[in-house]
C-alpha cells in the first residue's frame, strides 16, 4: 500500500513538473481532452436540466389525465383527416361524467388569443383567454403567487373573477401581487382579479395555464367569446379515479364518446384521446438523439486529445530515458515503471478534463443568471463522469509509451543521450 502511494505521489509530481516546465506544449496537448470533456458534459448538463424541467412540468399536468381534443398529439395521419372533426362541447362533460364511472373528475376548457386587457390607461394586447369549468385544479397543479383560485359557487354562477398569468399582472401593475382585488377590463368587459399565477417561464410543455393568459370561469367567458368560433380551441380533461389504470379509462372514454357522437361501428373516431405518456416517449427519444450527437462530437475531440497525450508521453519517455535506466538498474521492476507513466498520463488527462468541467460550470452559472426561469446546473454525477472519461482516455493514450518505457534495457537506457 505504501509503495503504491509513493508511485502515485511521484507520478503526480512528474505530471505537475511537466505542466510547469513545458506549459505551452502541455496545454496544446491537453486542449483536445478539454474540448472533448466540454462537449459531452455540456450536452449532458443542458439535456439533463431540460429533461428535469420538462418532466416536472409533465408531472404537474397529471400522468393519469386524458385530454379529449380534435387533434392528436403524436402527429399521426394527415391534417385533412382531422380538419373536419367537431370540437369537444361543454354539454359532453355532463354526459361523460354520467356514462364513464372510471373517472373522478371531468373538466371543460377553451382558449383563444388576441384579446385586449386594460387597467386604467395601461393595456396589453394579444392576451390569451383561458376559460374553464370546475375541477381543473384537480387535473394539474395550479401554483398561485397571490390571491386565490375560483370557488365552486363562482363556477356555477359565472363570476366575473379572473386569475392573471404572471406576465399580464406584472405588465399591468408593475408588481404582480398588487393586482389582487383590482378591477380590469377584458375585451371591454369588467373583471375582478382574484389571484395571480406563479411565474412559469418558457417551457416546451406549457399546459393549460401559462404566464400570458387570463383565466376565467366558463360561463362568464361565454359572454366575451363565442366558443363555436374557428379560432377557439376546446378540450375536455378527464382524470382516472384512484386505482383505475389510465388505459382502462381511455377505453371507457372511447366507448362513451363514440356513443355520444352516434358513430357507426365501421366509422373511425372523430376525436383524439391524448395523454402525457405520448409526450414523454417522444421527449425520451429526442434527448437520446441529442445525447448521442454530443457523444459523437466528444469522441472525435477525445480521439485527437488522446493522440496529443500519447505524443507528449512519448516525448517524456525520451527525455527521461537515463532516469528510467537508473531506476531499473537499482531494482525497479517493469510494472513500477509502467504504473508511474500510466498514472502520469491519467493525471494529465484529468487536468484537461477538469479545465473542460470548469468551462461548463462557468457557462451553467452564466446561463442560470441570464435565464432565471430555467434552472441549469452541473450535477455531481456529470462531474464524476467527466473525470472518469478523462482518466480512461489517459490510461489508453499512455499505455504504449508506458509499455515502451517499462521494456527499456537499463544499460542501453543509461548510455543514451
Amino acid at each position: 500500500m505504501l509503495s503504491t502511494l509513493k508511485i502515485v505521489w511521484n507520478s503526480l509530481k512528474m505530471a505537475l513538473q511537466e505542466l510547469r516546465v513545458n506549459k505551452l506544449r502541455t496545454f496544446l496537448s491537453l486542449l483536445g481532452i478539454t474540448i472533448g470533456i466540454f462537449c459531452i458534459i455540456a450536452v449532458l448538463t443542458v439535456t439533463d436540466s431540460m429533461e428535469k424541467s420538462i418532466r416536472k412540468d409533465l408531472n404537474s399536468l397529471g400522468t393519469n389525465v386524458v385530454y379529449i381534443e380534435k387533434w392528436p398529439w403524436d402527429g399521426g395521419g394527415e391534417w385533412w383527416q382531422y380538419m373536419n372533426r367537431p370540437q369537444p362541447k361543454y354539454h359532453e362533460v355532463r354526459q361523460i361524467k354520467d356514462k364513464v364511472g372510471s373517472t373522478d373528475a371531468v373538466t371543460f376548457t377553451f382558449s383563444t388569443g388576441g384579446r385586449k386587457v386594460e387597467y386604467g390607461s395601461d393595456y396589453m394586447d394579444q392576451v390569451a383567454i383561458i376559460a374553464t369549468s370546475a375541477d381543473l385544479d384537480k387535473m394539474q397543479t395550479i401554483d398561485l403567487l397571490a390571491g386565490r383560485y375560483f370557488s365552486p359557487s363562482e363556477f356555477s354562477s359565472g363570476s366575473n373573477g379572473v386569475v392573471l398569468g404572471w406576465n399580464i399582472a406584472n405588465g399591468l401593475f408593475g408588481n404582480p401581487e398588487l393586482a389582487v382585488g383590482k378591477e380590469i377590463r377584458v375585451s371591454d368587459r369588467k373583471c375582478r382579479v382574484i389571484g395571480v399565477l406563479k411565474r412559469k417561464g418558457e417551457s416546451l410543455i406549457g399546459g393549460v395555464l401559462n404566464d400570458d393568459c387570463v383565466v376565467m370561469t366558463y360561463f362568464y367567458a361565454r359572454t366575451i367569446v363565442d366558443e363555436r368560433s374557428w379560432s377557439v380551441n376546446t378540450t375536455i380533461l378527464a382524470r382516472a379515479a384512484d386505482g383505475i389504470p389510465t388505459a382502462q379509462m381511455k377505453d371507457d372514454l372511447t366507448g362513451a364518446m363514440r356513443a355520444l357522437r352516434r358513430l357507426k361501428p365501421a366509422e373511425g373516431n372523430d376525436f383524439a384521446l391524448n395523454e402525457i405518456t405520448t409526450v414523454q416517449g417522444e421527449l425520451t427519444t429526442l434527448f437520446t438523439y441529442i445525447n448521442a450527437g454530443g457523444w459523437m462530437i466528444a469522441a472525435f475531440a477525445l480521439l485527437v486529445g488522446g493522440f496529443g497525450i500519447a505524443n507528449i508521453m512519448f516525448v517524456t519517455v525520451k527525455e527521461r530515458t537515463n532516469i528510467i535506466g537508473l531506476k531499473k538498474a537499482i531494482g525497479a521492476r517493469p510494472g513500477v515503471i509502467l504504473t508511474e507513466f500510466l498514472i502520469e498520463s491519467m493525471i494529465l488527462c484529468m487536468v484537461g478534463g477538469g479545465l473542460g468541467l470548469l468551462v461548463v460550470f462557468a457557462g451553467a452559472t452564466i446561463a442560470k443568471n441570464l435565464f432565471s426561469t430555467f434552472q441549469i446546473g452541473l450535477s455531481a454525477g456529470n462531474i464524476i463522469l467527466g473525470f472518469a472519461i478523462s482518466g480512461i482516455v489517459g490510461i489508453i493514450a499512455g499505455f504504449i509509451p508506458a509499455w515502451t518505457a517499462s521494456r527499456l534495457d537499463p544499460v542501453v537506457a543509461i548510455r543514451s543521450n
